[in-house]
């Protein structure tokens, strides 16, 4: 997969893990670096199960990464939510 590709996934699948977490989004770049971290997670996740990871520009690679950003979101704000109250 080349970089664009990465680019336009991450950016996709982060940005629709930032709206079904927390209703907005973080952003185009950390949409991005939070998409493509999810397609990286969400890849492992999958291939662990026994299902195939992100290949492509395509329907599934964007539901995998989409799993993956929403898995990251989460640590991230837990992670970002305590360290704020200190």
């Amino acid at each position: 997969m080349g970089i664009l590709s990465w680019l336009a996934v991450g950016l996709i699948a982060g940005f629709i893990g930032s709206k079904i977490v927390n209703k907005s989004g973080e952003g185009m770049v950390r949409d991005i670096i939070l998409g493509i971290i999810g397609a990286i997670v969400g890849g492992a996740i999958f291939q662990a199960l026994g299902r195939g990871g992100v290949n492509g520009f395509n329907l599934y690679s964007i539901f995998v990464a989409v799993i993956g950003a929403i898995i990251v979101l989460v640590a991230y704000h837990m992670i970002i939510g305590t360290s704020s109250r200190r």
